[in-house]
């Protein structure tokens, strides 16, 4: 089973128009409530891809039982620890005109002291009955942060996978608790540690240093633009496939339910490496996040390339002779 961890889960309120006019009246013609956060978006792609997943996560307040409601709608098993601040959500009017969607959120739950503790708690014993955990999304704030760092160390404890797909002041020391993999965008990177990549030299050497710190894998998304991955000291350049995008939301948390499938089903490498950049990017291509048929994520497969940046890998046949 694979669990996904979401301190900081999102309701989203999605509003259709026809055709939205800037600084005038517009009535929706229809409005859904949607469940959202980047580890809820990974355990969506997982049940579409067929693999078991739980997601853990913190639900409060009148918003939080919306999002419950919708998470059951979706059959999304879940676990969550009650909050006494509600849920943030977000109002996102979409145009369908254009298909443009647009996104407005609201203030981040202020999680306390206690409710940090009883989530550790559940996710202590949550990893023990897992075998990959993603750590996915931002902090809701400083106090929650510890979520993350603790649930790395668990997961190393316990022997499980760990993927860490998060952002902001806390990345820093979470690398230092030296997570299985990392997932980012290059954005997230520079904003986060207050580094900036002129180049593909400056690129590869965080690859390197991140490998001495024990992280076995790094992936390194940037859009349409080429993707840099890395496997122990094994370093990949990859150009996604050109496609109609029309919204980016929740492209690089399929990209994420990709490798997790990958490790799961214990695929080659770059198999499951492409598997991840077919997902996201087909992603880009609609209005729901993370929700891509394996049948579609294959249409793409045969238009991505996964290539050695520097030394090569030697790939060895251990399959059975009989």
């Amino acid at each position: 089973m694979i669990l996904t961890v979401t301190p900081n889960p999102l309701l989203e309120r999605r509003l259709f128009f026809k055709n939205i006019s800037s600084g005038k009246i517009n009535r929706a013609f229809s409005e859904n409530f949607y469940a959202g956060g980047k580890g809820i978006n990974v355990s969506r792609q997982l049940n579409q891809l067929g693999i078991k997943n739980l997601a853990l996560t913190f639900l409060g307040g009148h918003n939080g039982k919306l999002l419950r409601k919708a998470l059951e709608n979706e059959s999304i098993d879940f676990n969550a620890v009650s909050t006494k601040d509600e849920t943030r959500y977000a109002s996102i009017p979409i145009d369908q005109s254009n298909n443009m969607l647009t996104c407005f959120f609201s203030p981040n739950s202020n999680i306390s002291q206690s409710e940090v503790d009883e989530f550790i708690s559940k996710m202590d014993k949550a990893i023990q009955n897992c075998s990959i955990v993603v750590f996915a999304g931002s902090a809701p704030n400083k106090l929650s942060q510890k979520i993350f760092t603790e649930g790395i160390s668990l997961a190393n404890k316990y022997d499980k996978i760990s993927i860490l797909d998060t952002y902001g002041e806390h990345l820093e020391e979470c690398i230092e608790h030296s997570p299985f993999a990392i997932h980012n965008n290059r954005k997230e990177i520079e904003d986060s540690l207050g580094i900036n990549f002129l180049n593909e030299e400056n690129i590869l050497d965080w690859l390197d240093a991140l490998y001495k710190k024990n992280i076995k894998m790094t992936f390194i998304t940037n859009g349409e633009k080429e993707i840099y991955s890395s496997k122990f000291d094994f370093h990949f350049k990859t150009s996604p496939p050109k496609v109609n995008a029309v919204n980016s939301l929740g492209s690089g948390d399929a990209f994420v339910a990709g490798i997790v499938y990958g490790l799961e089903r214990s695929l080659v490498y770059e198999d499951f490496l492409k598997l991840g950049i077919a997902l996201g990017s087909f992603n880009t291509q609609q209005l729901e996040a993370s929700n891509v048929k394996m049948s579609e994520a294959e249409t793409l497969l045969d238009l991505i390339e996964v290539k050695p940046v520097g030394k090569k890998m030697k790939l060895i046949d251990d399959s059975p002779n009989y």
